[in-house]
This record gives C-alpha cells, structure tokens and sequence, in this order.
C-alpha cells in the first residue's frame, strides 16, 4: 500500500516536472492574434457595405435616368404610363433597403464635413436658376477631389476643407459630386434635345 502511494507521488512529480502552464506572454499573444483577424474581418465588413452602399446610389441613379430618358418621351403614353410604374416600383423597392455605414469623426472632421456639405448645398439650391454656372462650380469641387491634375481650376478653399474630412468621408463627398455633375449633363442634353425638337417643330409640319 506504501509503496503504492510512492509511485503514485513519483507519477505525480513527473507529470508535473514536464507540463507548461501557457505564460502570460503566449495567452496575450493568442488574444493579439484573434484580435488581429476579427480587425480584418471588420474591415471586410465594412468594405461590403460600402460597395452595397454604392450600388444602391448607382441603381437609383439609373432608374431616374431612365424615368427623364428621352426614349421615355418618345413612346406612346400607354407605354410610359406602364413603364413608369415599373420604375416608380423598382424605386420603392431600392429606397427600402437601408444600408448605414458610420464614420468615426473627431471635432475637427465633424465641423469640416458640415462646411463641405454646406458648400454643396448651396450650389444645389442654384441649380435650376443657373445650370451652367453651378456646373462650373461643380467641376471645381470636384477637382479639388481628386489627385490627378484636373484640366479645370481648383477651389482651393474647398480642398483644404476636404483634406480636413474623414477619409471615408471624402470619399463621399466625392462621390456626391459625381453624381451632380453626371445628373447636370443629362439633364443639359435633354434640354438641349427639347429645344432641338422644338426648332425643328415647323418643318416636320410642312412650315417654312
């Protein structure tokens, strides 16, 4: 019996002499580790949001371009009216999906972004009253954007206000741009094709 919890002490001693614990340095190690990935898998996420964020705008921008097209106009009304509904149901359907990707701002990158949007609204609002004018405003926006050298002239006060925005945010800012400026020239070409026709009215009904 002794002998028995002897070698049960020895067996003891032995398993004890060769186990590692994992020390403080290995488990923060393994935590850094873990972290490491789910920062990727986070940075992941928020890419694919972004994209979804983007091809909602770009689905939304086709279909009001198909809504003003001209080839819209040029059809019989039972066709546009058909049409239209398609489109105003697409539209319905796209404005449900909700995509919110937050940006993490500090006090500075805040007032920044409220100061480029204010920039951009301003124009907006302008729009109407002075296409071409606000046109060119928007090019130069734009251009202080983008890295590239632009063949326009530059805001210099609305880069500096930009560089002082989230990246993520200039981005955006980008994007919205693009997005004016591409609406500006098609709405350009359907006057532009409005006014053409209707020059071109009297001599389609014989009048000289």
């Amino acid at each position: 019996m002794a002998q028995a919890k002897i070698q049960a002490k020895m067996n003891e001693a032995t398993c004890s002499k060769f186990t590692r614990t994992l020390s403080m340095a290995d488990r923060s190690g393994r935590l850094v580790e873990s972290l490491d990935q789910l920062e990727m898998r986070v940075e992941a996420l928020r890419e694919a949001t972004s994209a979804m964020e983007q091809e909602r705008e770009c689905i939304l921008e086709m279909i009001q371009s198909i809504q003003n097209s001209q080839e819209m106009r040029n059809i019989c009304a039972g066709e546009r009216e058909e049409l239209s509904l398609t489109a105003n149901r697409l539209m319905g359907r796209t404005l449900s999906v909700e995509i919110s990707v937050g940006t993490i701002r500090n006090s500075q990158q805040e007032e920044a972004l409220k100061k480029a949007t204010f920039i951009i609204d301003e124009i907006v609002k302008k729009l109407l009253d002075d296409m071409e004018a606000s046109r060119e405003q928007l090019l130069a926006l734009h251009a202080a954007c983008v890295t590239e050298a632009p063949p326009v002239p530059i805001d210099q006060k609305f880069q500096a206000i930009v560089i002082s925005c989230a990246l993520e945010d200039q981005k955006k800012i980008k994007r919205r741009l693009e997005t004016l400026l591409r609406n500006v020239e098609n709405a350009e070409k359907n006057i532009k094709i409005m006014d053409h026709q209707k020059l071109e009215a009297p001599k389609a009904n014989g009048s000289k």
